[in-house]
């Protein structure tokens, strides 16, 4: 709230910490893994590195919104300028839980969130976007 100071966008980014979800349970099933206590622990670290990388993209709209830019073209750039930089974190923090999936106690909790971030960053990118154009009545400017 501080960081965004606007009810309406933390709203914004709650609303994408349930997109992990979608990743968790595709990638606990693949890999047949529990989704016990520590898979759980997971799962709301997921949630804050998804509303992490939605805080970045809606305080990124906000700020080329101050500097002038028309509001459609503020959501369009700052989701292309950001797009690299919320990817390759994600990617980092995929690569980084490898090493734990073999882990008999925390492999389930890597699983959870290797898939979870990995099927989240992708839906936030595209879904962030539209839910900001629709939440502020953002319209697409006429030809």
């Amino acid at each position: 709230m501080l960081q965004l100071q606007s009810f309406s966008r933390v709203v914004l980014v709650f609303l994408t910490a349930p997109l992990g979800l979608i990743g968790v349970t595709l990638a606990l099933l693949l890999f047949d893994k529990p989704f016990g206590f520590v898979a759980m622990l997971g799962t709301i670290a997921l949630s804050g590195m998804i509303m992490r990388n939605s805080v970045i993209l809606v305080d990124q709209i906000d700020q080329d919104r101050a500097g002038g830019i028309e509001p459609w073209q503020a959501v369009v750039e700052s989701t292309i300028r950001r797009f690299r930089p919320i990817v390759l974190t994600a990617a980092a923090a995929i690569l980084a839980m490898i090493p734990l999936t073999q882990s008999v106690f925390f492999g389930p909790m890597a699983v959870a969130i290797m898939g979870g971030l990995a099927v989240a960053t992708v839906l936030t990118v595209l879904f962030l976007p539209a839910l900001y154009a629709a939440w502020f009545r953002v319209e697409m400017p006429k030809p």
